[in-house]
């Protein structure tokens, strides 16, 4: 099971938000290179980014930032997500060496947007489903819809995206724990891999959703958890790597 460290951007800076509030952050450094070269030297296999200032403005924001990190790691696959709203955007990043693009808010917006990036892009398009209640929440997580998110799920499958990641917006950045009930139905109810997101706050919380991975469960994403030294990235993979 990958453990995937998250980098989350804004304003050029590596922070963490409380629930997707982007008055409630904190930051953790200054030049977020300096962070992925701490996850990768701890042993991270892949690296979750975030442009929040794109999520909310609709396009990339920290786009240098991102393009920094590919270049200084070429061996660490990349997975992005924040403001990609048209094939440009997915291009530019693919183009930076980012290995994988997650498509969030226009996913469930313009749903045949997917379709045509997955014929555009085969085997690089990821979309994230943030959820509450098992509906799916848009728009930096400001509005609900009523869209059921194993629907869409099954919907992005046949489109042929690569994975789900699958944030329980609950939880996220609260240190609660990972829904694993949650995100085990989902992985179970599709063929293509599930990455758990939002909620872990320590080794038991990793070996919890490590206990169902054979549903489908390809690996889950740490935030807050390691920035607040709650888990020792290091220790964390030689658990799941034994």
């Amino acid at each position: 099971m990958l453990l995937i460290p998250a980098i989350d951007l804004k304003d050029g800076k590596c922070v963490r938000l409380r629930q997707g509030r982007m008055e409630d952050e904190t930051i953790f450094a200054d030049d977020p290179l300096d962070m992925a070269k701490r996850w990768v030297d701890a042993g991270a296999k892949r690296l979750h980014l975030v442009d929040l200032n794109g999520a909310f403005a609709g396009q990339p924001v920290n786009a240098d930032v991102v393009h920094r990190i590919a270049e200084a790691f070429p061996e660490v696959p990349i997975q992005v997500g924040g403001g990609i709203r048209d094939e440009d955007t997915v291009q530019l990043y693919l183009d930076a060496g980012v290995q994988y693009v997650i498509i969030g808010t226009k996913a469930v917006s313009a749903p045949h947007f997917i379709n045509d990036l997955c014929l555009e892009f085969p085997g690089h398009i990821i979309v994230g489903l943030d959820a509450k209640n098992g509906k799916v929440a848009i728009d930096g997580w400001s509005k609900l819809s009523n869209h059921d998110v194993i629907d869409m799920a099954q919907h992005f499958e046949r489109d042929g995206v690569e994975a789900i990641v699958y944030t329980d917006i609950s939880r996220d950045g609260m240190m609660q724990g990972v829904n694993v009930e949650a995100t085990a139905k989902l992985a179970s109810e599709i063929s293509i891999p599930v990455i758990a997101s939002g909620g872990i706050s320590n080794l038991d919380d990793i070996k919890a959703i490590q206990a169902v991975a054979d549903e489908g469960i390809m690996g889950t994403i740490i935030g807050r958890a390691l920035y607040e030294g709650t888990v020792d990235l290091a220790e964390a993979q030689k658990l799941v790597d034994g």
